[in-house]
């Protein structure tokens, strides 16, 4: 059965880097993000439109090429985690939580009893075709699955203590989309109101024993927020990486063009 080598990572006390997967419908895409060296792939199924079949495709490449899929679900709905998860997700990304109770419920839908709720209901694919007992896919699963909740609301940092207390919880990923429009700075990522209320829910998850996490739009970005002491980094997505490596392409090719004309 498949080790998360990304929570293993983690554990250790490293920080790890994802990119998103948001726009292509490719699974070759985990294959070359695996062959560049990230750690995670982030399929999202909220504000991307995959279906679930692509998406079990996306997660089988991803488990072949040896990078951690996890898939951030459009809502907090149990038939949404418990696919996903039997489909060979290694981790679930829970969006726009605000409420503790219902972030509670939705955690225990990751585990197996006793650690929580999720219905038994393995396929192959999720084992590798292995020959196993039912305690040893339960004790594997639970401790291979990583929960990754995301901060994106004023409310949300208001309950961070409450939140990063409950069972179950690995990683608190902000999202600095929606947090600076809910602190009414919408897209000024490096605004003083941001970083500190950032900063505050880095070290809130580390006195509760929570990988702080962020989700990023540059590798820029990403780097600043590694320094301030994130641990879970997404930079970007699979379409800003492929369109800024594609105009820098054609910057070098005309520059080359304008000197032959000259």
């Amino acid at each position: 059965m498949r080790i998360n080598q990304t929570r293993e990572r983690l554990v250790k006390g490293e920080t790890v880097f994802g990119c998103g997967l948001q726009c292509y419908r490719s699974s070759e895409i985990p294959r070359a993000f695996a062959a560049a060296g990230f750690d995670y792939v982030f399929i999202d199924m909220e504000h991307g439109a995959f279906d679930l079949e692509t998406v079990q495709d996306m997660i089988a490449a991803s488990a072949g090429a040896g990078i951690t899929p996890i898939v951030r679900v459009g809502e907090l709905l149990y038939s949404l985690v418990a696919r996903l998860l039997d489909a060979g997700a290694q981790g679930i990304i829970l969006p726009r939580v605000e409420d503790p109770r219902v972030l509670a419920e939705a955690l225990s839908w990751m585990r197996f009893p006793p650690d929580g709720k999720r219905g038994y209901g393995v396929n192959p694919t999720m084992i590798g075709y292995e020959t196993r007992s039912f305690t040893e896919i339960i004790a594997h699963q639970n401790r291979n699955t990583l929960s990754v909740v995301q901060f994106e609301t004023t409310t949300a940092m208001e309950r961070a203590d409450e939140l990063l207390s409950l069972k179950g919880l690995d990683i608190a990923m902000v999202g600095p989309a929606d947090l600076s429009i809910s602190l009414g700075v919408p897209g000024q990522f490096d605004h003083p109101l941001l970083v500190d209320t950032v900063d505050r829910l880095i070290e809130k998850c580390n006195r509760h024993g929570v990988v702080p996490g962020i989700q990023t739009r540059t590798v820029a970005a990403a780097k600043m927020w590694a320094e301030r002491g994130m641990r879970f980094v997404g930079a970007g997505g699979e379409h800003g990486l492929l369109l800024e490596k594609a105009r820098e392409s054609v910057a070098q090719l005309r520059a080359v063009g304008t000197k032959v004309a000259v």
